[in-house]
């Protein structure tokens, strides 16, 4: 489950980001995952959730990952059909040709965080 690895990284990130902000406690990290993102959301919430058991000290008790899903589109370099695609190589619904362009649907990113400041 690389999921945990992607959690790990969130994580480092966040708390790079938090330190000179003088935040000592997470409360909230929002994401966004696109549906061709390769990351799955479930297995994204249950790392949050192991992290948060073993570093306590992190987080608020309260603390939460909020997940954002960005819709996959896809578009025909020929037809220039605009197209919900399954997969990142697709065959476009119009022309059947194998030639979808992703328009969005790969991201993953930190959106924000909340935390509490120290004391």
């Amino acid at each position: 489950m690389h999921e945990m690895a992607l959690m790990g990284d969130i994580l480092n990130l966040v708390q790079e980001d938090a330190l000179p902000r003088n935040i000592k406690r997470l409360k909230m990290i929002e994401l966004m995952v696109g549906e061709l993102a390769n990351a799955m959301p479930d297995a994204l919430r249950m790392a949050f959730a192991i992290y948060k058991e073993q570093n306590q000290a992190l987080f608020t008790e309260d603390a939460e990952l909020r997940i954002v899903i960005e819709d996959a589109e896809a578009e025909c370099i020929f037809c220039h059909t605009k197209y919900h695609p399954d997969m990142k190589i697709t065959i476009c619904p119009t022309c059947r040709m194998p030639s979808g362009k992703i328009i969005t649907g790969e991201t993953f990113q930190v959106l924000s965080y909340e935390g509490e400041e120290h004391e």
